[in-house]
């Protein structure tokens, strides 16, 4: 693996969220939020992207007070850490009617997220109860999806306890809507569809952007296929040790697994380091 001193200075660190900055019981640890700090105290933004939507970041704003923004739903909806959404990429109607049609053909489940609310048609189907306890907020159920299309979908999530099938489901849409939509698995049964824009390559893009930073100068840790691509956009990226071997041989450089402080070994050992800044 490349030396991280190979890279240039980092003025940007984007982290997912769940497998990545946080443990396997969601918890964000005392070192996570010292190495943010860190982090600030370099002069370099700090900011997350996730396949959560931002109100399912909300418990950890006041715990990171220097976190920049959150990009909700892989990019789909994209704010400050006062939720001002200062940009969203969402489904048309009729790519997400076809999606979530697929989806069911596939046996998956489907949950629709509009930029405010999540829905279900089932409040009792698998993963729910554990997905509402994850972003702290439940869904609004709905017998049927039809009225909500046209509103403006940010994300389709195929849900489904067969991973195989999950699988599948991705290639499918994938291959079928390879110009209208980004697809990815974000968990072994989660297959997160959004706009072609809202995946974690385009936030990339769009921090640099608005923070007038170079991609060069953007540092990226995750753990999940749809991490790859701010892997690939950004000029330093760290793969988690609990991600799936080809994500890690994605990555620049790997950490240890999120339950093992690797976020904040990342940052201590390979960020501060590689601008010179001891991580004491």
């Amino acid at each position: 693996m490349p030396s991280v001193n190979k890279h240039p200075r980092i003025r940007l660190v984007i982290a997912d969220i769940d497998g990545t900055l946080i443990t396997k019981q969601k918890l964000l640890t005392q070192r996570s939020m010292q190495a943010v700090e860190k982090l600030r105290e370099a002069g370099i933004i700090f900011g997350v992207t996730t396949g959560r939507p931002p109100a399912g970041v909300k418990m950890f704003v006041n715990s990171l007070p220097h976190m920049r923004f959150i990009a909700g739903f892989n990019g789909g909806v994209i704010v400050n850490r006062e939720f001002r959404v200062f940009k969203e990429n969402l489904l048309d109607a009729v790519t997400a009617k076809e999606v979530v049609q697929v989806m069911l053909e596939h046996g998956l489940d489907a949950w629709l997220y509009t930029d405010k609310d999540w829905y279900v048609r089932d409040p009792n189907a698998y993963r729910v109860d554990r997905e509402s306890a994850t972003v702290q907020f439940p869904p609004k159920t709905t017998s049927s999806f039809e009225s909500l299309y046209a509103k403006g979908v940010a994300k389709i999530v195929g849900v489904g306890q067969d991973y195989d099938a999950v699988g599948r489901c991705e290639k499918n849409v994938q291959t079928r809507f390879a110009a209208r939509t980004s697809a990815a698995r974000s968990q072994p049964f989660y297959l997160d569809v959004s706009h072609p824009n809202a995946n974690k390559g385009e936030v990339v893009m769009a921090a640099s952007d608005y923070f007038i930073i170079p991609v060069q100068e953007i540092a990226t840790i995750g753990d999940m296929p749809n991490d790859v691509t701010m892997f690939k956009k950004s000029g330093l990226s760290i793969a988690m040790r609990n991600a799936h071997e080809k994500v890690q041989q994605s990555a620049s450089l790997v950490t240890s697994s999120n339950d093992e402080e690797g976020f904040a070994e990342a940052v201590d050992n390979f960020i501060l380091p590689g601008i010179g800044v001891s991580a004491a």
